[in-house]
């Protein structure tokens, strides 16, 4: 599937066979050690970024960029680099997390790379907004189920970024359990605990019952 546009993409050193990844760091030091290559090298082959951010760390994240010497505002001005905070993207229903409108964004994102002629699309999002108080920020599991039945129509990988210590063990549990790929102590390895769409959606609608 994710080989059919410019080849193999590797991601930690491994290959990626699946274009649903959950990323969790520790740190800004290990995320960035793991995800700059895999950025940088979709760069270099002609492909777009497509990155949510955190809006306090947009610069910090155009200067990690700059270090492995990509000129962010110039990938920018050529349409191959987009950078979202939080409100343009996950948050943009006035604030507020909706789950249909995201997947919607996601899918509109990929197509919108293909229509502008790049074979392919790295999204990466940052996921904290999910800590936030913020109106349906709950579905936050269900999102990343069903992010599930999107995916599969594209090449493009997704890849969602965790910062370990803003989420409870519980909720690093789900996510875990809807990403077929997973980033743990910065090793790309495939999830033995990944959970189908259909199952899981069934199970979080007998929770909340």
């Amino acid at each position: 599937m994710i080989e059919k546009h410019t080849g193999e993409i590797t991601l930690a050193g491994t290959k990626l066979a699946h274009n649903h990844v959950c990323a969790f760091f520790h740190s800004q030091r290990e995320e960035y050690n793991v995800l700059l290559p895999f950025i940088k090298d979709g760069i270099d082959q002609g492909e777009k970024a497509f990155h949510i951010v955190d809006p306090t760390l947009q610069e910090d994240h155009r200067q990690h960029m700059e270090d492995v010497g990509l000129d962010t505002y110039e990938l920018e001005r050529k349409k191959q680099l987009e950078i979202r905070v939080w409100e343009q993207a996950c948050l943009r229903s006035k604030g507020n997390f909706d789950l249909n409108d995201t997947l919607s964004l996601i899918q509109d994102v990929l197509n919108s790379g293909q229509s502008d002629g790049f074979p392919r699309t790295r999204l990466v999002a940052h996921m904290e907004w999910a800590c936030e108080d913020r109106a349906g920020v709950r579905d936050l599991i269900e999102y990343e189920s069903r992010l599930n039945h999107v995916l599969p129509q594209y090449d493009d990988p997704v890849i969602c970024v965790y910062d370990l210590a803003k989420f409870n063990a519980g909720i690093v549990i789900d996510i875990l359990r809807t990403h077929p790929m997973v980033i743990i102590g910065g090793i790309l390895q495939h999830n033995p605990f990944y959970v189908q769409p259909e199952e899981f959606l069934r199970e979080l609608e007998m929770r909340r019952r």
